[in-house]
């Protein structure tokens, strides 16, 4: 999955794109608008806390640092000398569980507060009134969908394409 950014200049023409990708076979649920605060957005499909947030880059970098910090620890207490081989796994593989745990966790506590990084470029425009609106497609779908957008919008750019999506929404 990949997924595409774009501005579109009021509510009425993110209405009628969001119309177009739903005829398009695009899942209201891959669909997200962010708008400025206040912003009413009727029945358009809001981004929930994942995409507004950077929860899950976060989550991913705690985890790889938590992971080897673990492993780190658990290198530490297998050198000293009273450790036998047969504890030694089992201390190592538990500090790098442990510390992927710990540093995942704590990570994302932190990103939930920090705002999405992809997003900030795209800051100023939203809080000039304009809407946000990220699509999540299949990398085979992201020419025809951007056709579709530019049928509506024939002056937009597709600002960014992410290479990857998280599995989960």
């Amino acid at each position: 999955m990949r997924r595409v950014y774009f501005l579109a200049p009021d509510i009425t023409t993110t209405k009628k794109i969001v119309a177009d990708l739903s005829l398009a076979k695009i899942e209201e649920k891959h669909i997200h608008v962010i708008a400025k605060r206040g912003t009413p957005l009727e029945d358009l499909p809001e981004a929930n806390l994942l995409q507004k947030s950077d929860f899950i880059p976060a989550v991913e970098q705690g985890l790889a640092v938590g992971g080897a910090t673990g492993l780190l620890a658990g290198l530490v207490a297998i050198a000293l000398p009273p450790a036998s081989t047969v504890i030694a796994g089992g201390v190592l593989l538990a500090t790098t569980l442990a510390g992927a745990g710990v540093g995942s966790w704590l990570s994302g506590m932190i990103g939930m507060n920090v705002g999405n990084r992809r997003i900030k470029e795209f800051e100023d425009a939203i809080e000039a009134g304009e809407l946000l609106v990220l699509v999540d497609v299949s990398a085979d779908r992201v020419t025809e969908i951007e056709s579709r957008i530019k049928q509506h919008l024939p002056q937009v750019e597709v600002e960014q394409t992410e290479p990857r999506v998280p599995a989960f929404p």
